[in-house]
């Protein structure tokens, strides 16, 4: 054991999250509240994926753009999310696998190499996003002019490093409590701002313009706004993520009885959890409509939203003017963006380790896999700095603005290369057994969800490829990001069925060996 330690890179075929799996003690035969209380923490390391910088300038534009008709985009987002997640943890607890272990398990070598770099794509484009936010969040504090912001994101790997010595209980409130610091910024902005209430609970409810074509407002559309919401909403590290966190708890395996009780309570702690993040989400719709007034946040980067913060004129009452010249709107404005980067770099790193392990059997120290991660994402954030520098303030933040909004294709290809397996593997008697595997409910509309998210992501992929080219595309350049879009649907499609075919086989060969053992 001594000589595995030091060992940078070693080969790992055990637990998910070895170091932290079966760690949190759970009592036995307490009240509901207490026993929820042990059970609380993954849902809040999961919650944070559905917050981040990256869903931020897409709901504050929706709102901006078309009032409160968005809102039930969000709410059927969380409820998706919801469905998707609930089924990641029972994956977890009930099979003692994460995702990655699961897919792993049941495709060949090749597949598995394949789809480890896809969720490694993946995982990438959410880390520029916060390294986006994180940098520009400091700059907006301290000043710290970008380029030397973009390197200090680096050194959260220290932070990090920190963490895993003060134990995953610790992490976990840590995370809640700076959700709460997200909360209450934009709890305190929404309510100075007295929104139209009515309104807004009508913007629950979804209609025929929810995902129309038209009208076009500053080149964004119903459509491409909800797509845009959904994409940043929905992605596909939460669900490896999930599936791993949920073994922390320490449960008896062989005891049916504990093993619903650990899905059940789960449960609870992801529902209360990405409640919040939707919250959180729809405050930031209802900041876009009440906060600012229609049509002035003409930028709608983090830049250009602080600024709108502290200006008068962009702000719609008498209360959020006067606090906005004091600079406390703006301010916390910044402060919630750095606690939201923070706590995507801590589930960021803990998914990529669960992926590398699950997928390709190999392990590396925590800091180190933060420290390559983090790395290669600032790469193309340091180009795009330092590309658009000597050209004004306003093209720098376009195209970090750009850079952060094109990064998210990758989740959009990614997603359902996530959510077909934790399907098939849910509805699975042979991977849940008869009692835990999904009910004819949660059947049907777990299938709905990941086909009607996997059509809009693919529908919406022409438009993210476009937006490559700028707002001054040439037909030539349209007709090209079109041609290369069409080819990465074939693409997908093909691999979804590569997919799909391999983990059909495998769990038919689990079936036959369960009967096998059965007979004997």
């Amino acid at each position: 054991m001594s000589e595995k330690k030091h060992k940078l890179v070693d080969h790992a075929n055990g637990p998910s999250l070895e170091e932290i799996n079966g760690t949190v003690i759970v009592p036995k035969g307490k009240g509901f509240w207490k026993t929820l209380f042990a059970y609380s923490g993954p849902g809040a390391l999961v919650a944070v994926g559905y917050m981040d910088p990256g869903n931020w300038s897409t709901s504050i534009t929706g709102g901006q753009n078309f009032q409160y008709l968005l809102m039930s985009v969000i709410l059927m987002s969380s409820l998706i999310a919801m469905l998707l997640q609930y089924m990641a943890s029972k994956l977890g607890i009930v099979t003692q696998m994460d995702l990655a272990q699961a897919i792993r398990a049941r495709t060949s070598k090749k597949l598995g190499i394949v789809l480890w770099i896809l969720t490694e794509l993946a995982i990438m484009a959410t880390d520029i996003a916060e390294v986006i936010g994180a940098a520009i969040a400091l700059y907006l504090l301290f000043n710290i002019p970008l380029v030397i912001a973009v390197f200090i994101t680096v050194f959260d790997v220290l932070l990090l490093l920190l963490l895993t010595k003060i134990g995953f209980r610790k992490i976990e409130a840590i995370v809640v409590c700076l959700i709460f610091v997200i909360l209450f910024v934009f709890i305190y902005q929404v309510a100075l701002s007295n929104p139209d209430w009515s309104e807004m609970f009508k913007g629950f409810i979804p209609n025929s313009h929810t995902f129309s074509n038209e009208p076009a407002i500053g080149g964004q559309t119903p459509l491409t706004g909800a797509l845009g919401i959904i994409g940043a909403t929905v992605m596909p590290h939460n669900l490896y993520l999930h599936s791993a966190v949920s073994q922390t708890r320490k449960i008896d395996h062989s005891d049916e009885a504990s093993v619903a009780e650990a899905v059940r309570f789960s449960t609870w702690d992801s529902n209360i959890q990405l409640t919040m993040a939707f919250f959180v989400n729809a405050l930031l719709l209802i900041m876009g409509v009440a906060v600012f007034k229609t049509g002035a946040v003409e930028d709608p980067s983090f830049f250009g939203l602080y600024q709108a913060l502290s200006d008068p004129s962009t702000l719609s009452n008498g209360i959020l003017i006067s606090v906005a010249k004091s600079g406390l709107l703006s301010t916390l404005f910044a402060v919630a963006l750095l606690a939201s980067g923070q706590n995507s770099t801590i589930t960021g790193t803990l998914t990529g380790q669960v992926i590398m392990e699950g997928f390709i059997h190999m392990r590396m120290p925590i800091w180190l896999r933060r420290l390559v991660t983090r790395l290669i994402s600032v790469v193309p954030v340091l180009i795009c700095v330092l590309l658009t520098s000597g050209k004004g303030t306003i093209e720098e933040h376009e195209a970090l603005n750009n850079l952060m909004n094109n990064s998210q294709v990758f989740l959009a290809f990614a997603l359902p290369f996530s959510m077909i397996p934790l399907l098939m593997m849910t509805d699975s008697r042979a991977e849940m057994g008869e009692k835990f595997k999904n009910t004819l409910v949660i059947k049907i509309l777990g299938w709905i969800s990941v086909i009607g998210l996997t059509y809009l992501n693919m529908i919406g992929l022409p438009g993210q490829i476009e937006g490559f080219f700028g707002d001054k595309a040439s037909s030539n350049q349209l007709l090209l990001a079109d041609s290369i879009a069409y080819v990465i649907i074939v693409l997908v499609l093909l691999l979804l069925a590569w997919t799909i075919f391999d983990l059909y086989k495998g769990n038919k060969r689990v079936e036959e060996a369960l009967l096998k053992e059965g007979n004997h």
